[in-house]
């Protein structure tokens, strides 16, 4: 009994620090689970894992094959993304299997997804729910006599050196990646179908997929620029998908690597692929490029409160407040191509809104002259960053009977026409009635 008040005292320090945890504020991931083939991955790619916990991540170890694995108990998810460092897995044990990682990503979650040489049909059909279709050979890998990375051995020209990347900061971040990236693994393509997917590394012109131990009886399937080396998925629920077809990517080894590209005088120390995985696991688990909308105000001009309905031919002022979070701290968002619509059945106005270059955005206009149930509607999707949709509906009445002027200036011709009628026909009736 001694202890109660101190364990209830206890409980209240912690209080705000178990608050914070779970304070959807902080949109970044931060319990991932890592599936790996075998334990010695774990090791030979501490480097990138590391990156991940000094940001802040909590790391889940565990064996693909782990009979124990499970990503949600009672209805609620352990984990916020999923590294998949296990291309050879034929079947996942536990409650892991193709579905559940499908509906993982279809609940907003991240998804990291590497694939190699000799991949299982099981990570091939992932990658493929998501957009990405690999080499249908099993033995393909990416081979460039053009582009390939400078060795001491000269070996069959696997190893590319890479510096196709997708021109986005927001991706791959505002620091300009100097170095080509070094590659080893299988290519993919990118299904037309699928218009979320998109190529963040790709392969040179010289490049093509084919079994490097073997000659070539038919033209290969995947050729020059149409092979994709990574790939990234940003669903419509802002879930972000990034798909890699080469594990040794990730290695410790490639990422200490110095790296030539053939035919270039250009030598560097090191290759880009630690600032290339660093800054794409950035943008995979919301560390950038995450928009949030807050503060919806709408009002008529010369009013702050918000009225319930508004009237036709009304003046209001709408504005919004945008922010992006930049790993630690959400700040303004600064952008010129914001739109809000005035929304029924079909856009009736549509206004691009003024910044002040602090977040705020806003705009002016006059309600159309219709009257019906619209809606304050906010579409705004940009490369690289989370989607915002936003609708607020309101009523928009027509005058009422006693709103209107007394004589409309417009209707003066029907008032002349009336009187003169009305005159017409009385001259009329006395000329018949009296005149013989």
């Amino acid at each position: 009994m001694a202890n109660r008040p101190l364990t209830f005292l206890t409980f209240l320090s912690l209080l705000p620090l178990i608050c914070f945890s779970f304070s959807p504020e902080n949109p970044t991931d931060r319990r991932i689970l890592v599936l790996l083939d075998d334990l010695a991955i774990k090791s030979s790619h501490s480097i990138f894992f590391k990156s991940l916990q000094t940001r802040g991540f909590e790391l889940d170890f565990k064996l693909a094959d782990d009979p124990q694995i499970t990503l949600q108990r009672y209805g609620q998810y352990l984990y916020d993304g999923l590294v998949l460092f296990s291309p050879t897995i034929e079947r996942f044990e536990g409650s892991l299997n193709l579905a559940a990682v499908l509906e993982f990503v279809d609940s907003g979650r991240d998804l990291i997804l590497s694939a190699d040489v000799n991949s299982s049909d099981l990570i091939r059909n992932i990658a493929a729910e998501c957009g990405v279709d690999f080499d249908e050979d099993p033995s393909a890998m990416v081979i460039d006599h053009i582009g390939y990375a400078l060795s001491d051995i000269e070996g069959d020209h696997t190893l590319v050196a890479s510096d196709s990347f997708i021109q986005s900061d927001v991706i791959l971040g505002s620091s300009k990646i100097e170095a080509p990236v070094l590659f080893k693994g299988i290519g993919h393509s990118l299904n037309p179908a699928n218009s979320l997917v998109m190529k963040v590394l790709g392969a040179s012109p010289s490049s093509y997929s084919a079994n490097p131990n073997s000659k070539l009886s038919n033209p290969p399937t995947l050729i020059g620029s149409a092979i994709s080396l990574v790939s990234v998925v940003q669903a419509r629920n802002n879930a972000r998908i990034m798909i890699a077809g080469s594990l040794d990517m990730f290695s410790n080894r490639l990422l200490k690597s110095g790296v030539q590209k053939a035919g270039s005088s250009n030598k560097y120390g090191k290759s880009g692929n630690e600032q290339f995985v660093t800054e794409l696991s950035k943008w995979v688990f919301h560390e950038r490029g995450h928009l949030k909308a807050v503060n919806v105000k709408h009002h008529k001009a010369g009013e702050t409160n918000e009225p319930a309905m508004y009237r036709i031919n009304d003046d209001l002022e709408y504005s919004v407040e945008v922010y992006e979070w930049v790993g630690k701290s959400w700040e303004p968002y600064v952008a010129n191509d914001v739109q809000v619509q005035f929304y029924m059945m079909s856009p009736y106005v549509l206004k691009t809104l003024s910044t002040n270059q602090k977040g705020l955005y806003y705009t002016s206009f006059k309600v159309p002259d219709v009257y019906g149930v619209f809606q304050f509607k906010i579409e705004y999707q940009r490369l690289g960053y989370t989607s915002l949709s936003l609708a607020k509906q309101i009523p928009v009445r027509p005058f009422r009977h006693n709103e209107y002027e007394r004589f409309i200036p417009t209707a003066f011709p029907y008032y002349g026409a009336s009187f003169s009628t009305m005159a017409a026909f009385f001259i009329f009736s006395i000329i018949y009635l009296y005149n013989k």
